[in-house]
């Protein structure tokens, strides 16, 4: 049997063995080179041409940037941008000041024996309490003594009954026509109403651009009722509708008579698809009505018939306040003579407001009297009669004036 003998000594061994290893070790050394080298211009590669994209990009915004300050207009229409931009804010802010007149309309007696004229107002929406009237006055209580603290009295405690209202009118499909489309007051500036009921109503000019949601079908068939209407003699023929809805004549122009108050008539028993219908709770379907944010009606009803339609339950306050000071604060009282050199209570006093009152986004907003003087003649020309020249102080000597003393 062959016997093998090593005679390589240990140490030498060893060394191979170290070679080995040293070689193995360089052999990485130059992989991990290689890969290194690699990378560096792989990224090299990538950096540029970056830079290259970011040098041409560069050019061309400094190209459009030429452009853009060339253009002679650029400050104007950066301005109406921002303007643009703005808008919805803007609109959120704005008030509506000419509201004040109805407002004065529903809280001032008028059409009775007590005459109130207001010398002087100063109207305040930006206070640090809200919106405030400050007005000067002077009450004729229209029968001798004139002078008749329970006038003043009987405004002020009006307040607490005073509300607003404001919504949107809708078609019969419940969607809201636009502002635009809808005429509430007359060439006086009086709220149409029905001189028997005292309800009210506004016109919707229906035919107008953007003004309705007819459709073609509609539209044809009233082309071809307004036709036929023209050959027609007898006064007594339907009058013409479109879409459901009965036309009327106001200055010319084909509208739409929409109630802002509910009528008895759309209550029904039993009602039938397509038929004005209001329920016991005041709801409303089918008709072209008016939908009010603040004020939710309630149904009297008896033997199947409405008997009343209550509408107290309004929410909207329009003057705030625990009590008829903080309401209205008589700041001034003194006896005087008006311009007729009769005997008047003069007086000044403030008067706080509801902030929603003059928001612009509340549409189609009025003012509401308190119940038992409630007034629909809120024309223009009658708020002029709230306005007169200050009333002169008692002079020496005027017993009569001076009879009833002041505050």
């Amino acid at each position: 049997m062959a016997r093998e003998i090593n005679l390589v000594p240990d140490i030498k061994e060893e060394m191979i063995k170290t070679l080995k290893l040293r070689n193995f070790i360089f052999f990485l050394c130059i992989i991990v080179a290689s890969a290194s080298i690699a990378a560096v211009v792989i990224f090299g590669g990538i950096a540029g041409g970056q830079q290259i994209a970011i040098d041409n990009k560069k050019n061309v915004l400094e190209t459009f940037s030429d452009k853009l300050n060339s253009y002679s207009d650029l400050n104007e229409f950066l301005t109406i941008k921002d303007q643009v931009g703005n808008i919805a804010t803007l609109t959120s802010d704005k008030k509506v000041i000419s509201r004040t007149f109805n407002i004065l309309s529903a809280l001032i007696p008028q059409n009775g024996l007590d005459e109130v004229s207001i010398s002087e107002l100063k109207i305040d929406l930006v206070g640090e309490e809200g919106p405030k009237f400050k007005i000067e006055a002077q009450v004729n209580a229209g029968q001798p003594p004139y002078i008749d603290y329970n006038v003043l009295d009987s405004i002020k405690k009006g307040t607490k009954y005073m509300r607003y209202d404001y919504g949107n009118y809708v078609d019969k499909e419940g969607v809201t026509i636009p502002a635009y489309c809808i005429i509430e007051r007359d060439s006086d500036g009086a709220h149409f109403a029905d001189p028997t009921t005292k309800d009210k109503y506004a016109y919707w000019t229906i035919m107008a651009e953007g003004c309705n949601n007819l459709d073609e079908k509609d539209l044809k068939e009233y082309s071809d009722d307004e036709e036929e209407e023209t050959e027609k003699t007898n006064n007594d023929e339907e009058p013409l509708e479109i879409g459901g809805y009965q036309l009327e004549d106001y200055n010319g122009t084909k509208v739409v008579k929409i109630w802002r108050t509910p009528q008895k008539s759309w209550y029904k028993e039993n009602p039938r698809a397509n038929q004005p219908q209001m329920t016991e709770n005041g709801e409303i379907s089918n008709v072209a009505h008016f939908e009010s944010q603040c004020i939710h009606y309630q149904l009297t009803i008896k033997k199947g018939e409405v008997t009343k339609i209550d509408d107290t339950d309004n929410t909207c306050i329009l003057i705030p306040g625990e009590t008829d000071e903080e309401r209205f604060q008589i700041l001034e009282s003194s006896n005087g003579r008006d311009a007729s050199d009769v005997l008047v209570l003069r007086f000044e006093a403030e008067i706080k407001i509801e902030p929603e009152v003059f928001n612009f986004n509340n549409s189609h907003l009025i003012a509401l009297a308190p119940p038992e003087r409630r007034n629909v003649t809120d024309s223009y020309v009658q708020i002029q009669s709230l306005f007169g020249q200050r009333a002169k102080d008692c002079q020496e000597g005027d017993t009569a004036c001076g009879a009833n003393g002041g505050n």
